[in-house]
């Protein structure tokens, strides 16, 4: 894995620190092409589709979005990583691809353990209550159900969704996309991440939950362990990352410390 490995240096730490951390996510010369099939028999349903596979003949009218492109870093331990650009630049896309959900057409990412992706459609099962999902989510993330037990309190605490009721006895279809989004960080932030990856998690919640949630980004980094946050609010950005990918329609524009990535891209989107 050395012979892939790239430098970047944190300007508000020192060199060295980051120098001797250890990688955590390397992604090198990363290619994600999506292809999408266009109308014909059914129309691009799961018609046509059965129609493809019986026909066993190759895919007519497919349409290729080229959505990640030729992006390469280095993540190390401890370090919190906004990424930010356009509607549509593939940031959530290459958190999938960093997660494994997504295969790279070219070039290659390595991952330190499992990454655990975060994303504010993170299936939750709608007809059990949020306290059988907390144990659900908690087993599959690897914690124990003792180790659920003893953060099942702080959990819901965390997400403050009984503070005006006992909504965590409910099932999870009553709850607002809001409550929803907040018991999923809530259950995922329970958990030390060797490589946590954030969509847009912190967009939910009044100011309160958004300092929690920042809060325990750091707690997180300072655990050795590497966070990538996806958010549209650049202050979310600044509060908690020290760093900054900017994508735009697919290629990294740039790569630096987060005061200096922000103001570029700011400069971009209000010139």
């Amino acid at each position: 894995m050395a012979e892939h490995m790239t430098e970047h240096h944190d300007d508000r730490r020192p060199a060295v620190a980051t120098e001797h951390r250890a990688p955590t996510v390397i992604a090198d010369d990363l290619h994600i092409v999506y292809r999408v099939y266009g109308t014909g028999a059914g129309k691009g349903s799961a018609t046509a589709a059965l129609n493809r596979i019986m026909r066993r003949g190759p895919a007519t009218n497919v349409r290729e979005v080229h959505a990640v492109k030729g992006v390469s870093f280095t993540a190390r331990k401890g370090e919190s990583i906004g990424l930010i650009g356009s509607n549509g630049s593939g940031k959530s896309t290459l958190l999938q691809a960093i997660a494994g959900l997504l295969p790279a057409e070219r070039g290659k990412v390595y991952t330190h353990g499992q990454p655990s992706l975060l994303g504010v459609n993170a299936a939750l099962m709608n007809d059990l209550t949020g306290e059988k999902n907390v144990l659900l989510g908690g087993l599959a993330m690897g914690m124990s159900r003792e180790q659920v037990r003893d953060r099942y309190d702080g959990i819901v605490d965390f997400s403050g969704i009984n503070e005006k009721g006992d909504f965590i006895s409910l099932p999870m279809r009553t709850y607002s996309s809001g409550m929803a989004a907040r018991l999923r960080f809530s259950i995922a932030a329970a958990k030390d991440h060797d490589v946590l990856l954030i969509d847009e998690a912190l967009a939910t919640g009044d100011r309160a939950f958004q300092k929690r949630s920042e809060a325990r980004i750091r707690e997180l980094r300072e655990e050795a362990g590497t966070v990538f946050l996806v958010s549209h609010n650049n202050n979310s950005i600044r509060d908690t990352c020290d760093r900054v990918l900017w994508l735009e329609r697919g290629v990294l524009r740039m790569d630096g410390p987060t005061d200096e990535v922000l103001q570029a891209y700011e400069d971009f989107t209000q010139g």
